[in-house]
């Protein structure tokens, strides 16, 4: 399996540097030559498979470079059930015809540890493959969850530096006391005046940076993403979709071959583009719902075809949702209208702010997409009528993604919702949403313990200890220091 840019050029590389490298020369984002296949007797295969071992197997179609006994040992290191109590991805059902796929066991509470387990594993033995001798320079932007997952970890991995980029009024307070205390002698964290867009085009404008690039190497150091990105970061994404059809399929609620549909809260496309690609190697999937917050550029994207991020900029309850450049989007473009078609796209973007496809383009991608969004005093609504109705708590991301599968599916369409972060994570703005209000008595945690006095629920176990952790990383920067801020 090969991997090419999403703008062309002549460069194909192995999973293995693709996973190294992060970004492609051109500025482009790698994916592969071709989508592996899945048919309806592998899936009958995988069901009977625990997660790690699915994991294993459909990792193994694109990281054919890999040893797959050692990618079968990452797979199972990575999903242990102490890292995952209780599973790495459980289905469970919500209401009838719609189920919820929780993502947000692992040890930060958000789904990014799904993928941000096994990633180090993956870069680590990218590193050997490929004879790197150079410490890989991590960089990350975050929008508050990626962040946290990224620097966990990573942590005291051999051969890496890692240091993450958010924005210091863009995150919740629990997000950034999670990532300030954060443990490792490898790890820098930093705040910058600016929106996730801002951290997120500073970073790609350092990988484009060729002086600064070479200033890095000869202090030893090559750089590379754990951002979606990175295709390392994407791959394992692909697996929890197929992952969740089997386990629907094992517990008889639907038969092999019926047609599902996902409902993602989405921002930079990286998650629902990895369940996109499930569904070209086979996952019968009626159609994904692409849910928007308040910044509903990708709704209006997937009505319009015009993308544009010449808009205003809200901070809502969802922050994780505030970005207006979902850089994904562009392998999504790759795929339906090829490589210099999506360059001319993403220059248009550059210069402009916008650009618009084909109605054709459009509406081929319609077969697969729908994109919906919620607002503000929706969100809250649904946080209360989810544990009104179905005694379930949901995050303030979640919310916005079962609004829209509320709203959006058809009479008998069956739904999974996915949920992506502990409604811990945003406790303060679901207890409002549930009509309590918040003691500050014991500071940023205090959100947590009126959550669960309120709703006689327990606090994950990740989120209470951060009660001892000792602070590391305070204070913010400009965001045209970013650049500066890599040799503190």
């Amino acid at each position: 399996m090969k991997y090419v840019s999403t703008r062309g050029g002549d460069q194909k590389i192995s999973s293995a540097q693709a996973i190294k490298k992060g970004i492609a020369d051109n500025g482009g984002l790698f994916v592969p030559e071709k989508i592996p296949k899945l048919t309806k007797k592998d899936l009958g295969r995988l069901a009977a498979l625990p997660y790690a071992e699915r994991a294993a197997e459909i990792l193994s179609l694109y990281l054919d470079d890999y040893d797959k006994e050692k990618l079968l040992g990452f797979c199972r290191d990575a999903y242990k059930e102490a890292s995952f109590p209780g599973g790495a991805a459980p289905v469970s059902e919500l209401y009838e015809n719609a189920y919820m796929l929780e993502l947000y066991h692992g040890p930060t509470c958000a789904f990014k540890d799904m993928a941000l387990q096994i990633m180090p594993r993956l870069l680590s033995e990218a590193l050997k493959m490929t004879g790197e001798e150079k410490t890989a320079y991590i960089l990350v932007a975050t929008s508050g969850d990626t962040g946290k997952a990224a620097l966990e970890g990573y942590r005291d991995v051999e051969g890496v530096k890692i240091k993450v980029f958010y924005p210091t009024d863009g995150v919740s307070d629990i997000q950034k006391l999670q990532m300030s205390v954060q443990e490792g002698d490898n790890v820098s964290v930093q705040g910058i005046d600016g929106n996730f867009d801002d951290a997120q085009n500073g970073v790609k404008k350092i990988f484009s940076d060729k002086a600064l690039n070479e200033k890095l190497n000869e202090a030893g150091y090559i750089l590379t993403s754990a951002n979606s990105i990175n295709w390392g970061r994407l791959a394992p994404q692909i697996v929890y979709y197929i992952s969740a059809y089997l386990d629907l399929y094992n517990e008889g609620r639907i038969k092999m071959g019926e047609k599902i549909t996902f409902c993602v809260p989405t921002g930079n496309f990286g998650n629902i583009f990895a369940g996109f690609l499930a569904s070209k190697m086979g996952l019968p999937v009626k159609r994904f719902i692409c849910a928007s917050n308040k910044n509903n550029v990708l709704t209006d994207f997937f009505e319009t075809g015009v993308y544009s991020r010449n808009r205003e900029f809200y901070k809502t309850v969802s922050p994780s949702m505030d970005i207006l450049i979902s850089s994904n989007l562009e392998r999504l473009l790759y795929v339906f209208t090829g490589c210099e078609k999506t360059r001319g796209y993403m220059e248009s973007l550059s210069k402009t702010g916008e650009y618009r496809i084909a109605p054709e383009e459009l509406a081929e991608i319609r077969k697969y997409f729908d994109g919906g969004c919620t607002g503000e005093e929706a969100t809250a609504d649904r946080i209360r009528a989810t544990w009104n109705n179905c005694g379930r708590l949901i995050d303030t991301h979640t919310a916005v993604a079962a609004d829209c599968a509320a709203r959006l599916a058809g009479p008998g369409e069956k739904v999974v919702i996915v949920s992506t972060a502990s409604a811990y994570k945003f406790a303060a703005d679901v207890t409002a949403a549930l009509g309590g209000t918040v003691n500050y008595d014991r500071g940023v945690l205090s959100p947590l313990y009126s959550l669960a006095e309120l709703t006689k629920t327990d606090i994950p176990a990740p989120l209470a200890a951060l009660e001892t952790k000792r602070v590391r990383f305070t204070g913010s920067i400009p965001k045209d220091q970013m650049p500066d801020s890599l040799f503190d």
